[in-house]
């Protein structure tokens, strides 16, 4: 195996848990959430706003067997890669929190940053997209409220971003966020429940639904590669040792309960809207549902109102890997993280990233 890149970010390293392995320094905590607070956060994380995409970007594109076949043949996959995955979280002696430095350790430098590149890259990217789609749910309130006189979406982005980044900033970890996860899960339960009901009644209303595939051939190859990354998107974070490392120990087995927590109760919430929404409205499924639903004004509103609240919490989940670098680097690992020079550097972290992704 290539030399350890444990030290990369961070210039010390300490025995911490699972029988005294090698843990990098961090800033955040480690060794500390129960697997079902940890299950509980992957099915509430998961269950997010994107599934108000989930229909028109994964089974639009393929259609009714196709798409089905790719729920079912990626979600097993990725449940299996990540269980293999979180067998790699101990290894000769070495506990790794960072996807980056267990690819450094395997692979070498040059895959720690490469790793570190892309990792950053697609999390930047899907804390872009949680910030549009709040933006959106927002204006779809107002605009049952004001009609046509309702602000320009960039204002209700701005105004997600703000939200993203005080609840980034007070609530910096993922274990911090033990604590809303009841209020997560509610919310998550409402939004789900609530979309499922509407989409129904439509569904039952609709007299003829066009379940083809539209497009040249060519359209259709692309759009069909498209809905398979999508597929695989909703299904794995790409972040699961970041997320293991809050685990007490043992942290492999608690880690796979965790996983068939979120592969069973989270895969079924989310792939039941993403078929419940494609049933309703065939190929003409929106890219955001709520655009398109039937149902009564407190309906949408309540939809859009929990989607919005619900993903201040889990875009968090997304973002944390960014996070935990910036705090790892700037802040002092023996202060507590409400400390005032702490406090500070976070202030000015969290601010950077989030005009960022709210400005480009």
């Amino acid at each position: 195996m290539a030399s350890s890149s444990l030290d990369t970010e961070a210039g010390q390293a300490h025995k911490a848990g699972d029988g005294g392995y090698t843990t990098a320094a961090t800033a955040h905590a480690v060794d500390t959430d129960s697997w079902q607070q940890v299950g509980l956060l992957l099915v509430t994380g998961f269950n997010c706003a994107y599934v108000l995409s989930f229909s028109n970007l994964m089974m639009v594109p393929l259609g009714w067997w196709w798409g089905a076949a790719c729920l079912l043949f990626i979600g097993a996959a990725a449940w299996y890669a990540n269980w293999l995955l979180a067998g790699l979280h101990l290894v000769d002696g070495h506990r790794f929190i960072r996807y980056r430095d267990l690819m450094g350790y395997v692979f070498g430098t040059r895959m720690y940053y490469i790793t570190w590149f892309l990792q950053f890259i697609t999390l930047l990217l899907g804390s872009m997209g949680f910030i549009l789609l709040g933006g959106r749910a927002l204006k779809a309130i107002s605009a049952e409220f004001t009609g046509d006189s309702t602000p320009r979406l960039q204002w209700f982005i701005a105004a997600t971003g703000a939200m993203y980044f005080a609840f980034a900033y007070f609530v910096p970890t993922i274990s911090a966020r033990r604590n809303w996860l009841a209020t997560s899960a509610a919310l998550t339960l409402t939004f789900d429940v609530a979309l499922l009901a509407v989409l129904v009644k439509d569904g039952r209303s609709s007299k003829q639904t066009d379940y083809s595939i539209h497009g040249t051939q060519q359209e259709k190859v692309f759009s069909t590669l498209g809905a398979i990354a999508a597929i695989l998107v909703c299904n794995t974070s790409g972040l699961l040792p970041e997320i293991q490392s809050t685990l007490r120990k043992p942290s492999v087995s608690n880690m796979r309960r965790a996983l068939a927590l979120q592969y069973t109760v989270g895969a079924a919430a989310y792939y039941g809207i993403s078929v419940a929404g494609y049933w309703a409205y065939g190929a003409a499924a929106s890219e955001y549902l709520p655009n398109q639903l039937g149902g009564p004004r407190w309906a949408s509103v309540l939809i859009n109102a929990t989607a919005f609240l619900q993903s201040i919490v889990s875009q968090h989940l997304f973002t944390v890997p960014i996070h935990e670098a910036m705090d790892t680097r700037l802040q002092r690992l023996d202060e507590g993280m409400f400390s005032r020079h702490n406090m500070a550097c976070r202030l000015v972290a969290r601010a950077v990233l989030f005009c960022v992704n709210v400005f480009n």
